[in-house]
């Protein structure tokens, strides 16, 4: 089933509120996050700048980030449950500088959260929230949206070739020179 098409407004609205409920998680798990342990940052050091190797980590034992708030207003835009990503159902998910896991991290998974840090650094957090959003509503799922699929096509190349070192910063740009973003 499409997803609803929105006016302007509608949209502003749902990346303020993605936006706010980033900020607010990221305040939550900030200060129980730790930094990357040397064996994870000696993993991603070739891959990554500096700045995305300051990232925070945590697993959260017993705990799940549950939907945002503002899931019970889009039924108003005509969303479904079934529509929106279930958080409770990801992996991870990245705050800004602050990855929270609902599981350990592979290196795998790892990488794939610190290519968000690296567009969350390129776009800033509104900008991130805007593409998220409207990659979302263009592309009709979780899957389709572009941010994601650029960490996902870069997390399996460095599972795959681990060997062939890339910059995930170059790689991001190169998208966003592109216009794939």
């Amino acid at each position: 089933m499409p997803l609803p098409q929105l006016a302007s407004f509608q949209i502003a609205w749902i990346v303020q509120q993605v936006s706010e409920y980033i900020s607010d998680l990221r305040k939550m798990y900030r200060d129980r996050a730790a930094p990357l342990s040397d064996a994870q940052a000696t993993a991603m050091r070739p891959f990554f700048p500096n700045s995305a190797l300051t990232a925070r980590v945590l697993v959260l034992k017993r705990e799940r980030i549950g939907n945002p708030p503002f899931y019970s207003q889009l039924g108003q835009f005509g969303f479904g449950a079934e529509d929106l990503p279930n958080f409770a159902r990801m992996a991870a998910i990245t705050l800004v500088d602050t990855v929270v896991s609902h599981e350990p991290f592979s290196d795998r998974l790892l990488f794939h959260e610190l290519v968000h840090v690296v567009q969350y650094e390129k776009f800033g957090l509104e900008g991130f929230a805007q593409k998220y959003v409207k990659g979302f509503l263009n592309g009709g799922s979780y899957e389709a949206i572009p941010l994601e699929k650029n960490a996902y096509e870069l997390d399996g190349r460095f599972a795959s070739r681990r060997q062939d070192v890339f910059s995930v910063e170059a790689e991001v740009q190169a998208w966003n020179k592109a216009g794939l973003f």
